[in-house]
């Protein structure tokens, strides 16, 4: 397909990266030299310098004849007006980055007067992701399809588990929780793995299922830790915002701490459920007042990736057990590899999403195309969920008889509101929706599964 990427920043650059990787031609706008430079020589993509509110700086580019263009600038209005100069310029689909939350109560107007296919929202995303975190604080990251109703959830098995050499086969019989584990990751490698696999301590496991069948699983494996009540955030930015909101709806008492006087004046007025302390986390003292050592779970969402490390570290010294970091830069992941901690790249989040959306317009065959797609595995392996159609090649036909390509896992059947941790019986009916694992970038649509004929 060729998409138009407006705005080569954090965002539109691995937006840009990921769709590159799908085979797609992608061209990318942004006003500033230097960071168009820096993607021309990073990337295999055209890079057109001019302002993506110019209408001639996008026909430049190609807009007549563009699939999608996406508007993924760090401002709303250029974005908007980015978006409605495309729509009227002939691109098919239209995708917008619109982080305001007075702009985003006005969705479905936005949607319709400029003529959005997708609206993407960096912070609010990783806000939901991080209060999905907290409702397990055993897991490391916690993802959802089908709006919800199944969850996948990283964990990491601690040295001296009950699940410490066991294979899953023992796994299933002995605890008796449908969940599946449908990733191990074992130092730099990832494994979809098999009934026989032996699980060691220091795995990290991608595991599937129902909400109240992975509190069972924990629970049974002693992994269940207690729930969280009290959340320190620091930093008071947009995402702090919509995640004070959400914790408040789930009943946790929440405290953000800013150094600036004049945001926490703003913030007082934004989420006045929450305490709001002006001061720099970055202190000891400033935490130890505040009370760092009685809260459940610390979470640093500045826009410094060495502050919020070094402080969510410091938290862990004072014995809150769960700590949540949002980090710009991959590369310090290394730094949060404990049992519980968490990582969360905003960038990556909307890049998953824009790629599911790619993916489900370029293949949106009747048998069935992506619903929701999710990097696993620091994206080695990707889960995806389809909706089956009539012309899908394992409908009416029993698990045990598809012949499966080599390391696909199909994890899931969503059938109306059950959820089906499927057997070698089980046969997928038009109309579910299924969850298949497999490695990154192997299923464009669910008759990939196959290698042919069943």
């Amino acid at each position: 397909m060729k998409i138009i990427i407006a705005g080569a920043g954090r965002v539109g650059f691995v937006v840009a990266q990921s769709l590159e990787a799908e085979g797609h031609d992608i061209t990318l706008i942004d006003r500033d030299a230097e960071t168009i430079e820096l993607a021309s020589n990073e990337l295999d993509v055209i890079c057109c310098l001019g302002s993506a509110t110019n209408p001639d700086t996008l026909r430049e580019a190609g807009v007549e004849s563009a699939d999608i263009v996406m508007a993924v600038t760090e401002s709303d209005e250029i974005n908007m007006i980015c978006a409605l100069a495309a729509r009227r310029l002939g691109a098919k689909y239209i995708v917008a980055r619109i982080r305001d939350p007075e702009y985003l109560e006005q969705q479905e107007f936005l949607r319709e007067a400029i003529g959005l296919s997708v609206i993407v929202n960096p912070e609010y995303e990783c806000a939901k992701e991080i209060s999905r975190i907290l409702r397990f604080p055993s897991a490391v990251r916690v993802e959802t399809f089908s709006k919800g109703s199944v969850e996948i959830i990283d964990y990491r098995v601690p040295e001296g588990s009950a699940l410490n050499g066991l294979n899953l086969r023992e796994v299933a019989r002995r605890f008796g929780a449908k969940v599946l584990v449908t990733v191990v990751e074992r130092g730099a490698e990832a494994s979809i793995p098999h009934g026989d696999f032996v699980l060691h301590g220091g795995d990290k496991l991608c595991l599937l299922g129902e909400g109240e069948e992975m509190q069972r699983f924990f629970s049974a494996v002693g992994g269940r830790r207690p729930r969280i009540r009290s959340v320190m955030i620091m930093g008071g930015s947009r995402t702090s915002v919509y995640l004070a909101d959400l914790l408040e709806e789930s009943g946790i008492s929440v405290t953000v701490i800013d150094r600036s006087r004049e945001r926490c004046n703003e913030l007082c007025d934004l989420i006045p459920h929450a305490r709001v302390v002006c001061g720099d986390a970055t202190r000891d003292e400033v935490l130890l007042e505040e009370g760092i050592r009685s809260a459940d779970a610390f979470v640093a969402l500045t826009g410094d990736d060495g502050d919020n490390i070094v402080t969510a570290m410091y938290a862990k010294r004072c014995g809150v057990g769960k700590t949540v970091v949002k980090v710009n830069m991959r590369h310090f992941s290394g730094m949060l590899d404990g049992e519980n901690d968490s990582m969360i790249a905003p960038k990556e989040i909307i890049a998953q999403q824009i790629t599911s959306f790619v993916r489900a317009i370029s293949n949106s065959a009747d048998w069935g195309s992506v619903e929701t797609l999710h990097k696993l595995a620091g994206g080695q392996v990707e889960a995806l969920e389809f909706k089956v159609g009539e012309g899908a090649s394992c409908v009416g036909v029993p698990l045990c008889d598809l012949k499966l390509r080599r390391g696909v896992l199909i994890s899931a059947i969503i059938r109306g509101d059950k959820t089906l941790i499927p057997n070698g019986l089980t046969v997928i009916e038009k109309g579910d929706h299924a969850v298949v694992v497999a490695p990154a970038g192997m299923l464009k649509d669910i008759n990939d599964m196959t290698d042919g004929e069943t």
